[in-house]
């Protein structure tokens, strides 16, 4: 069973800066892509970031140059530094693992994290 932990979420103001942490626990072999998607009332969850082990990253368009994906493979976790934030940032923001094993590999999810930025 391999569970992921999103930290970091809360309310700040228009401009203001958050950091969201995510840690994959449990039995792990290996993970491939580690990333962030983010879901906002009335919309679809959408893809804000992802990193490959190799540390190649990609952003979406709306938060390209604001925001910051990281990660520490040692410890099967992975950041997202969220700068100059917006009230459209406001959403429930999702990480994810790509968890690969000798059978199959899955994409696990974790429960999500609040984050809300007032104008």
């Amino acid at each position: 069973q391999v569970q992921l932990m999103e930290s970091g979420g809360g309310l700040v103001q228009a401009g203001g800066s958050l950091r969201l942490s995510c840690e994959a626990s449990g039995t792990i072999f290996s993970i491939g892509a580690m990333g962030w998607y983010r879901q906002s009332p009335g919309k679809q969850r959408a893809l804000v970031a992802d990193i490959i082990p190799g540390g190649s990253t990609s952003y979406a368009d709306s938060v390209e140059g604001r925001f910051t994906i990281s990660r520490a493979n040692g410890r099967n976790m992975v950041y997202l530094q969220m700068s100059s934030l917006k009230p459209e940032d406001t959403a429930v923001y999702y990480c994810y693992a790509d968890l690969i094993r000798a059978a199959s590999n899955s994409r696990n999810w974790g429960r999500g994290t609040q984050v809300t930025v007032t104008s």
